[in-house]
């Protein structure tokens, strides 16, 4: 039996829905004060739902969009935490309160209602660095075959 959306998440359940080692996990909670699970007795973590947007939002940053630490620390002191988390959440499934506390899951939006725009899906820069390119080439082809036309 599945466990319900709500449900906490023990590190090893995170990591698997993260794509992450468990070690990173424990390595970005030292890096990211955003980054808290709720830790029992004995030390066991258990992620809540929006800790696993964080996460994820966290991962793509680092990993996908390739930003540093640095960077993403900047990025959450500069735009806060909702801001990242749309990374980890682009159809804004989960709602986050302006102090970053997670009221509940929301019901899934309508294919055609438009996001809004405090947290619409980033643009990923590796996707903006390929259509300049096909621009430049486009460019070039274009003044090329002026040239020879001219």
């Amino acid at each position: 039996m599945a466990k319900s959306p709500n449900a906490f998440r023990t590190i090893s359940e995170a990591a698997d829905e993260i794509g992450a080692p468990q070690h990173v996990l424990r390595f970005w909670e030292t890096k990211f004060t955003f980054v808290a699970p709720l830790k029992r007795a004995g030390g066991r973590r258990f992620y809540r739902p929006q800790d696993l947007v964080v996460l994820k939002a966290v991962k793509r940053l680092l990993h996908d969009e390739g930003m540093t630490i640095k960077g993403v620390q900047r990025l959450y002191k500069e735009q806060g935490l909702k801001r990242i988390a749309a990374w980890g959440d682009p159809e804004g499934l989960v709602s986050f309160e302006p102090d970053g506390v997670v009221v509940e899951p929301v019901a899934a939006k309508p294919a055609a209602a438009p996001a809004p725009a405090a947290v619409a899906a980033p643009v990923s820069t590796v996707r903006l660095r390929q259509a300049l390119a096909e621009l430049e080439g486009a460019k070039a082809r274009l003044e090329a075959a002026l040239s020879r036309s001219a």
